[in-house]
């Protein structure tokens, strides 16, 4: 190896240490800059409990919960472990949201409609009759402003919202009465919820509360005229097809009805970061899977309805569905007149849903009407 001359090598480290003096200076002149560490991936054990609104494995809503518990369970490497408790299991399920909120419940899976009586605006995030459908609502919600609006309305109640699946446009429900025009909706008892049960009344029907166990009795002792459930699938493991003679046409009330997994804001910010990022890509994988689970076993179980009943298919007259719409229009203009947040919300997403509709005119819409397969 060529020795270095006495000379070469002074001029050398001067060349270095200059260098090095250089970097410390511009590291440490002026503004202080911050040095971020990586997210450190320790081997902390999580043991969560999801409540839900959905009795114990109730199909589609309950599978999903599992689902996304296994999930979870397996890209955090078992890192969190979650337990699902069905409705009544753990709490009754309408205290999934007031659980979670205190902190009794890591998260609860349901519908955001369920809460309209701590804040109207709630409904929003789940679905308005007559309103926009699944396709429309995610892009709404996920692109179009809904999200954060969302999260403005649950950090009130120091919660966190995901999205956690959407139904679809729903059934309009089983009648055994038939609905040849508006004065067939004057006296009809009908077991529906939320918002399409004041607009049934605003119609001159009444709205009964009924629980999903006893839809099937209540239908066949004549206890209710009609009753709206989900969709095919769900419609037929409830038998619902052998006592009613008529199955109506479009779900209205239901047109596109998101689900929500909410999660304690507290205990989520307490998360270290990867662990928040794999609970909401998990979220979004179960509400893909939910979604698309209702489409395949809808279309299954609609062609088993129709082979194995004597059920006539109805669709509602259009008679009949304008003057529910106008109803609606009536309940939409007393809830943001109360409601400040209401208002803000439904701004957004009726200018949402009139841009949208405009663009389904010339894509989904035009579509089916005018090609088959």
């Amino acid at each position: 190896m060529k020795k270095l001359s006495r000379k070469k090598f002074i001029q050398k480290t001067a060349l270095l240490t200059g260098s090095a003096s250089l970097l410390l200076s511009s590291c440490t002149s002026g503004e202080e800059k911050k040095i971020v560490t990586p997210n450190i991936i320790t081997n902390k054990k999580y043991r969560w409990r999801m409540v839900t609104t959905w009795p114990p494995n109730f199909p589609v809503f309950g599978e999903g919960c599992t689902r996304f518990a296994q999930m979870v369970s397996e890209m955090s490497g078992g890192r969190m472990e979650i337990k699902v408790y069905g409705s009544g299991e753990l709490v009754p399920a309408l205290e999934s949201f007031e659980a979670t909120r205190v902190g009794a419940a890591e998260m609860y899976h349901g519908a955001s409609y369920y809460w309209a009586g701590k804040d109207t605006a709630t409904q929003f995030f789940a679905s308005i009759p007559f309103g926009m459908n699944a396709q429309q609502m995610h892009a709404w919600i996920l692109n179009g402003g809904g999200y954060e609006l969302w999260r403005e309305v649950y950090d009130r109640f120091d919660l966190v919202p995901f999205l956690g699946g959407n139904s679809g446009v729903q059934m309009g429900g089983w009648f055994n009465k038939e609905i040849n025009s508006p004065e067939d909706i004057k006296g009809l008892k009908m077991r529906i919820p939320g918002l399409g049960g004041k607009v049934l009344e605003k119609a001159g029907g009444a709205a009964v509360l009924v629980s999903g166990g006893e839809l099937y009795t209540s239908l066949e002792r004549g206890v209710i005229d009609a009753t709206e459930w989900v969709g095919p699938y769900h419609d037929y493991l409830l038998g619902l097809y052998k006592i009613a003679k008529y199955y109506y046409a479009p779900g209205w009330h239901e047109p596109g009805s998101v689900l929500e997994l909410v999660v304690n804001k507290q205990m989520y910010n307490a998360l270290p970061l990867d662990m928040q990022k794999i609970i909401e890509h998990a979220a979004h994988s179960l509400h893909l899977w939910g979604f698309h689970e209702f489409e395949a076993k809808n279309n299954i179980y609609l062609d088993k309805i129709k082979r194995e009943s004597q059920v006539e298919f109805k669709l509602f007259p259009q008679d009949v569905l304008d003057l529910l719409r106008g109803k609606m229009d009536e309940t939409l203009e007393e809830i943001i007149a109360d409601n400040p947040m209401s208002k803000k919300v439904y701004e957004s997403f009726s200018q949402f849903a009139k841009q949208v509709r405009g663009w389904s005119e010339y894509s989904e819409k035009l579509y089916h009407n005018k090609i088959s397969f």
